[in-house]
């Protein structure tokens, strides 16, 4: 009954644990969750008003399918006022959410058998996705030395003749890690080598960057715009996600194809949601700001945490609002009963039943030796999750 494609598709490990989190806490459990991807901010307030005004105004119905022309020209101003990119309203498609546009782009451009290189630790849907489209999802093991980002050595030794895509993700999703220009000017001369690979750059976390400027690959190769897709959203920086919302900027070819299949899909995104992008666009950023400076807050205080635990080594990373730790030395380790925990994924089932910790094991994303915290969350709930954490870890022998 069910197709052979669907059965292929793994479930968002993610959503696995937030759901298993939820669950345990409606039993009556003391849980506490760092596994969730969404900012524990609350929309800024000219957003909503701004969406509230276009219900009363009557902004009901169906907008064009790529987005209203309104938005689509913020978003091209955005781009160039925040990254120096050119790019006409027509090489803009909106989207529900960024991660809509990431999918609709690998239908768009990925045939069967075609390989598509996705870093790791990875976001967990990008392989998934890849499969969806019939692709072959080509994972690169990064280093925790090199802060888990893809070198120019192991992206060369990655491509073969069937190598379409390299997706990108920069702030990271899962480790948080940022591409410095001198990392992207490297990746990109092994581009320049192989014209008939596409990049997918992921920049959904671009506002959350602690250390410097965002830096996009085009920034550094402007040559390579024609085959790069520039992904974002509204959602980690504006503390939309439940707005659904998102973007890409391209190659007018691959625009209109993933419109196409958008029209056929979904159609535009909500008109409520567009107007309150609209808004979020042609405001000032004070309040993005802000919210990034309270996770900078957060990210010092749980690595400098994190490091003070026997055994766990965290690099500081430069965005998002993750921590990846290093905890392999707690693999092979034994609980009370006696099992033994040989898996990210065990340990992280162990810290939920045993100790109501909710993190994601890094196994999800590709990466053995880590998991994945979110400090998107109050103080007070870091405090109490790093507690479980320590003496979750102590416990094992």
């Amino acid at each position: 009954m069910i197709s052979q494609r669907a059965q292929n598709v793994q479930p968002s490990a993610t959503l696995k644990v937030t759901g298993r989190a939820k669950e345990l806490k409606r039993e009556g459990k003391s849980i506490v969750s760092l596994s969730a991807g969404e900012p524990d901010f609350k929309t800024p307030g000219y957003i909503c008003d701004a969406a509230i005004k276009a219900i009363h105004d009557g902004q009901h119905g169906y907008t064009m399918n790529p987005g209203t022309p309104e938005l689509r020209e913020a978003i091209c101003a955005k781009l160039k006022r925040d990254n120096g990119l050119d790019y006409t309203p027509s090489q803009i498609i909106c989207s529900n959410g960024a991660k809509q546009s990431v999918g609709f782009t690998l239908l768009a451009i990925v045939d069967k058998g075609d390989e598509v290189l996705i870093p790791a630790p990875y976001w967990v849907s990008y392989p998934e996705m890849t499969r969806l489209a019939e692709g072959t999802p080509v994972t690169i093991r990064t280093s925790f030395e090199n802060n888990f980002r893809l070198t120019a050595e192991q992206l060369e030794a990655a491509i073969t003749d069937k190598t379409k895509v390299l997706i990108l993700c920069s702030p990271s999703n899962p480790t948080g890690s940022c591409y410095s220009k001198e990392d992207l000017e490297a990746l990109a001369e092994v581009l320049r080598k192989h014209p008939r690979i596409i990049v997918i750059s992921d920049e959904i976390y671009e506002y959350i960057v602690f250390d410097g400027e965002h830096v996009s690959i085009l920034n550094v190769a402007p040559d390579l715009k024609d085959r790069v897709v520039v992904v974002n959203g509204f959602s980690k920086g504006f503390a939309m996600t439940g707005w659904r919302l998102g973007y890409l900027a391209g190659h007018l070819d691959i625009v209109k194809a993933v419109s196409k299949i958008q029209s056929q899909e979904t159609s535009a995104p909500s008109s409520i949601s567009q107007a309150a992008g609209l808004a979020a666009y042609t405001n000032d950023l004070s309040e993005v700001l802000a919210m990034r400076d309270e996770f900078k807050n957060r990210r010092d205080f749980m690595v400098s945490s994190l490091n003070a635990i026997d055994g766990v080594d965290c690099f500081t990373p430069g965005g998002a609002f993750y921590v990846f730790p290093d905890i392999s030395a707690y693999l092979g380790k034994s609980k009370a009963d006696g099992s033994t925990i040989e898996t990210s994924t065990e340990l992280c089932l162990y810290l939920l039943d045993d100790f109501g910790l909710a993190v994601v094991p890094g196994d999800a994303f590709g990466e053995p030796n880590g998991l994945r915290m979110s400090y998107a969350a109050s103080v007070e709930d870091l405090e109490e999750a790093l507690s479980r954490f320590n003496k979750g870890l102590a416990a094992l022998n």
